[in-house]
């Protein structure tokens, strides 16, 4: 129940985030997002193809403590699930730490129950924000809704250092960082899937791409933001139906790391290869154009303002 690409090879999708055999290549250290993990993944297994002796280092700290490390000059690339914010482009001003802000994917938060769990087809924002707001009575699924078992609710969500827990607690709960505490919490979405799947009274939330590889020890919930329930699917999330829970995944790249040309090919890689990798991944890539007009924009990086 961990994210697996079995179309990517794994033996060289091992040396490609460890950077075993690597020589004198250089190095490419990234850090962050889980949601993002995935597509930077991919994209480290397909480069060490083509840069075998190019150590890439994939790390997940969350959005907030990818951005904790590349404002201090830590990393090259920081992988997020939401746009930089004003304290942390502060930092990074601070350290002389420029940059440029790469959308990547589009990807639709996904809420999921385990499957024994048959009777929660669709949940309201309203529903959501009653389970996850501060000093929610919530604890049973009879206390959401009639009818529904007097069995207690497992809550299963991102800490609090990750884009997903931001993005989530504002559009969901009213304010960024509003949520209940009494829930497991884990940067890694990897530990939410094994965590809902092995919990038959487990509600929770993370990227779709982690609810797509592990679709059969999940049961994905429709959100109703307003005009009818809606699940989360390339379509839907193309289509602008899934609202408001589809949001953009991005990278940051360092202005002085692209400098070094193991991460300029890296980022070239990226986009390059994105509109391929990344709906592999379980995501919606952006348009080709998109991409290219990234490419063209890494000539001009910006930082000091989210």
């Amino acid at each position: 129940m961990r994210f697996r690409r079995h179309i990517l090879r794994p033996l060289l999708g091992a040396c490609a985030v460890a950077g075993c055999g690597a020589e004198d290549g250089g190095r490419v250290l990234v850090d962050g997002s889980s949601s993002m993990f995935p597509v930077a993944e991919a994209v480290a297994e397909e480069f060490r193809e083509t840069r075998p002796t190019v150590r890439v280092s994939v790390s997940i700290s969350g959005s907030g403590g990818g951005f904790t490390r590349f404002c201090a000059g830590e990393i090259d690339i920081a992988n997020a699930s939401r746009p930089i914010d004003r304290s942390e482009a502060a930092a990074c001003a601070a350290n002389g730490v420029e940059f440029s802000a790469i959308p990547i994917a589009w990807d639709g938060l996904s809420v999921v129950v385990n499957p024994k769990a048959d009777f929660v087809e669709c949940l309201t924002l309203d529903e959501l924000a009653r389970i996850w707001r501060p000093g929610s009575t919530v604890t049973s699924w009879s206390d959401l809704r009639r009818g529904w078992p007097d069995q207690e609710i497992t809550l299963y969500g991102p800490g609090t250092q990750s884009g997903t827990f931001d993005y989530f607690t504002e559009v969901v709960t009213g304010a960024r960082g509003a949520s209940r505490s009494d829930y497991q919490a884990s940067e890694d979405d990897n530990v939410l899937v094994q965590g809902v799947a092995g919990d038959p009274d487990a509600l929770g939330y993370f990227g779709y791409a982690y609810y797509a590889e592990n679709m059969d020890d999940l049961r994905l919930v429709a959100v109703d933001g307003g005009e009818g329930c809606v699940q989360p699917s390339e379509q839907t999330i193309a289509e602008g139906r899934y609202t408001p829970l589809a949001r953009l995944l991005y990278v940051y790249v360092r202005s002085g790391a692209l400098e070094r040309p193991e991460v300029r090919e890296y980022v070239t890689h990226m986009l390059q290869q994105a509109p391929e990798l990344v709906p592999v991944t379980g995501y919606r890539a952006l348009t080709s154009e998109q991409y290219a007009r990234s490419l063209q924009e890494l000539e001009a990086p910006v930082g000091g303002s989210p």
